[in-house]
């Protein structure tokens, strides 16, 4: 399947998992409450055998998707991103991590673009948390493609995968081979690396136009995965560039930022600037007034690239 305009990166995961249980009985879901968010409702319609509707009890999701893995099946878990790395986190820890279930946690509402739920139901600290974790992947696709495709890769993964999903559509970046833990270089440039996960890889290439006209050449990293990281190629894309912006929906505290500052201090440290929440709450409002408001807009990639090649 391949969408060519803007839509909600969720919905390419619920018609994938819709696919995913024809192609494997195996292959399972839950949701706590939340069919209609994640779009898992599509799944329960065709498989309600495969369906578990947990209600409210993100914690009792979780411990009976780590189960059901000890089976021999392939759980999906389904919530939003705050609930899934916030309320059930030692579940998540426990459960799943320490005994290297194979439960697959595909969360909506990673960021701030929410709409009127605002600040209790924005993901903007569950990278960190998913990430911190021994032995979880994190995948943050950038577009419905992207997402689509990492579906089938973390079903086909071994062990536990956090799958980080928006809720507002989101521009289509391209349609290319998607491999856990492989980042792709959607923009070829030599001046700053701009290292971006999400609905920012979007922005990032608006950044790279703008900065284009004003004699800056930005390479542009789609790091989808933000663990593994792939470290190999973000090493090059800062020898070859010298400096680097890492942009993501999420607090510039332990997500993409920490993942990139951590690696290149160890091997090549470069200067950094970071986009993403400063240290603070968000709240409700349209997503284009919330990203602006926050700093997360292409102006603000291309200031913080502008600032990161004067640095070098």
């Amino acid at each position: 399947m391949t969408f060519t305009g803007p839509t909600p990166i969720r919905d390419a995961f619920g018609k994938a998992l819709v696919e995913l249980g024809a192609a494997n009985p195996d292959v399972v879901a839950l949701t706590a409450d939340l069919a209609d968010a994640i779009k898992v409702q599509w799944f329960a319609d065709k498989y309600p055998d495969r369906f578990f509707q947990m209600g409210i009890a993100e914690t009792d999701m979780v411990c009976v998707a780590a189960g059901l893995a000890m089976t021999g099946k392939i759980p999906f878990a389904t919530t939003f991103a705050t609930f899934a790395a916030g309320l059930a986190n030692m579940a998540v820890k426990i459960a799943v991590a320490y005994n290297g279930a194979n439960v697959k946690i595909a969360t909506s509402h990673g960021g701030v673009c929410v709409g009127a739920d605002g600040a209790t139901h924005q993901g903007i600290d569950d990278i960190a948390l998913m990430r911190a974790i021994p032995g979880m992947a994190v995948i943050v696709p950038c577009d419905a493609n992207e997402a689509y495709k990492a579906t089938f890769a973390a079903a086909a993964f071994e062990g536990p995968v956090y799958l980080r999903l928006g809720r507002i559509a989101t521009p289509i970046v391209d349609d290319a081979p998607f491999e856990i833990g492989k980042a792709r270089t959607v923009r070829n440039g030599k001046d700053v690396a701009i290292v971006a996960c999400g609905s920012m890889v979007a922005a990032a290439l608006d950044a790279a136009r703008s900065l284009e006209a004003k004699g800056v050449d930005a390479r542009v990293l789609n790091m989808h995965t933000v663990k593994p990281l792939d470290a190999a190629a973000l090493s090059e894309a800062a020898s070859r560039c010298g400096a680097v912006v890492v942009a993501e929906e999420h607090s510039v505290i332990g997500g993409l930022y920490g993942a990139v500052a951590e690696s290149l201090a160890a091997v090549n440290p470069v200067p950094i600037e970071a986009v993403g929440v400063r240290d603070v709450f968000g709240e409700s409002g349209e997503p284009a007034e919330i990203l602006a408001k926050y700093g997360l807009t292409a102006a603000d990639i291309e200031e913080a690239a502008l600032k990161a090649v004067k640095r070098k």
